[in-house]
């Protein structure tokens, strides 16, 4: 029940927040419902995706010391740093190719990957864990990595400029959900599927392959919805393409040479620095989401204390209320410009993470504090990753701007898995400690591009 009621919050979130945010640049009534049917699938499918990679959180959970949080680092790792490099290619050939044929190969790959892992934990063969699945994830996140990349590129052709803002509140509901479906719906199927009551009054867990299954089933469905709704620009539609006035703007349609549009990104010091802030995104981001978790379950509160126990819907509020606010924000108080609204949410996690170091043992404190991390990493990556990409990437190049930014988000990602899986082992006293000097370090980057704005939109 608290699941669907979730999903139709979301829906009606997504609504209230389009409509509120209005229609600046006149959109006809048939144009913003045939939006509507484009992005959708799209968006529940980028959310599933997300169901099928942070599905490893709670499995590792659920096996126990099977998997060790020194495992569960290098796997979570290797994935990371593959889904990182994986955009030097995918985010190329996303421009090439389009967005709805890169969200069609997302979907397939990452299906086959979670069907093969729950394959893995249900038979649980006589092979070495850590190396099993550091490669079935590390492929898992080969594919993922396509989501965002086609996500982005699609809505370049659908969205302009001075609209992006509800897109990228959008995007942070997006991602929000996907971590509610990992994280509480993954429990939920946990608990409902894989564990059993004992005899002394405990529980017994058993092997959580649906976990992994579930979400390749929904993932395989939505190959086909997609493949049928989906289409990369309003002209393809049926409907009159128009000029996004993002870094594109009067240029022909005609796709860039590669070396071209590394020539374009690699050379933009606005899109270089965006990338280095989303680095300090992802530490900041999965040391909260996945750590705090890990963390409560050791303290013993994981299930009855109301944040951990309700961890994947606090983190879908946070993650929400984040994303709108700063789409919200960016589009209307600071004129479609991003870094300010990056730069006042890196000033809060900062202050947050700086109180988490004294607060580790006062659940009430840390688990404010790592709501309002949510809320801020959430809405920070919905601005820039989802939003300043096609702004400064401009819509033929979208596709290798957001790779290149997602990735710096993974690399950031990966670090903090294969550095907080060690230090964790050794006190929990590292944990805020090693993300304090990443939220100093992008509230300073978001202050050198505050005035930013893309192409024409930049004009006067």
């Amino acid at each position: 029940m608290l699941t669907l009621l979730t999903l139709l919050a979301s829906v009606i979130v997504v609504w209230l927040f389009t409509a509120r945010s209005g229609n600046p640049m006149g959109h006809s009534g048939v144009f913003l419902r045939r939006r509507i049917l484009n992005w959708v699938p799209l968006g529940v499918t980028y959310a599933l995706l997300y169901m099928g990679r942070y599905n490893l959180t709670v499995a590792k959970n659920a096996l126990g010391g099977l998997m060790t949080k020194s495992d569960f680092g290098v796997i979570f790792g290797w994935g990371t740093v593959v889904y990182a490099f994986a955009f030097i290619l995918n985010g190329p050939l996303t421009d090439k190719i389009g967005g709805r044929k890169a969200m069609l190969i997302a979907a397939t790959g990452a299906a086959i990957m979670n069907a093969a892992m729950g394959l893995f934990v249900y038979l649980q063969p006589e092979v070495n864990l850590v190396l099993a699945f550091s490669i079935l994830y590390a492929m898992n996140m080969y594919f993922q990595s396509f989501g965002a990349v086609s996500i982005v590129k699609v809505n370049s052709g659908w969205f302009h400029v001075r609209e992006r803002g509800v897109f990228g509140g959008i995007f942070g509901i997006l991602i929000s959900l996907g971590i509610f479906l990992a994280f509480q719906v993954g429990q939920l199927i946990v608990d409902l599927l894989h564990t059993t009551p004992a005899g002394d009054g405990t529980s017994v867990v058993s092997a959580p392959y649906w976990v992994f299954w579930i979400p390749s089933l929904l993932l395989a469905l939505f190959v086909f919805i997609i493949y049928f709704m989906v289409r990369d620009r309003p002209g393809e539609a049926g409907l009159a393409n128009f000029d996004p006035g993002d870094a594109s703007s009067g240029e022909s349609d005609a796709p860039d040479p590669l070396p071209v549009i590394l020539r374009k990104i690699l050379t933009n010091p606005i899109v270089l620095t965006i990338a280095a802030i989303e680095f300090c995104t992802g530490v900041l981001r999965q040391g909260i989401m996945h750590w705090y978790i890990i963390y409560g379950k050791e303290m013993g509160y994981a299930h009855d204390f109301l944040v951990t126990k309700n961890w994947g819907l606090m983190l879908f509020i946070a993650g929400a209320t984040g994303g709108m606010s700063a789409g919200w924000l960016s589009d209307k108080v600071f004129g479609s410009r991003r870094a300010p609204v990056a730069g006042l949410l890196y000033a809060l996690m900062f202050v947050c993470v700086a109180v988490m170091v004294f607060s580790l043992h006062n659940p009430w404190v840390l688990g404010a504090c790592v709501v309002l991390i949510s809320y801020c990493v959430i809405g920070t990556h919905g601005v820039l990753s989802g939003t300043a990409t096609m702004d400064f990437g401009g819509r033929k190049n979208a596709g290798t701007a957001v790779g290149l930014i997602d990735g710096m988000v993974y690399l950031g990602t990966g670090l903090q898995s294969l550095s907080l899986g060690f230090l964790t082992e050794k006190s929990w006293s590292y944990w805020p400690v090693f993300l304090l000097p990443f939220a100093a370090i992008g509230f300073l980057l978001a202050r050198r591009i505050w005035h930013a704005l893309p192409g024409k939109t930049a004009q006067p």
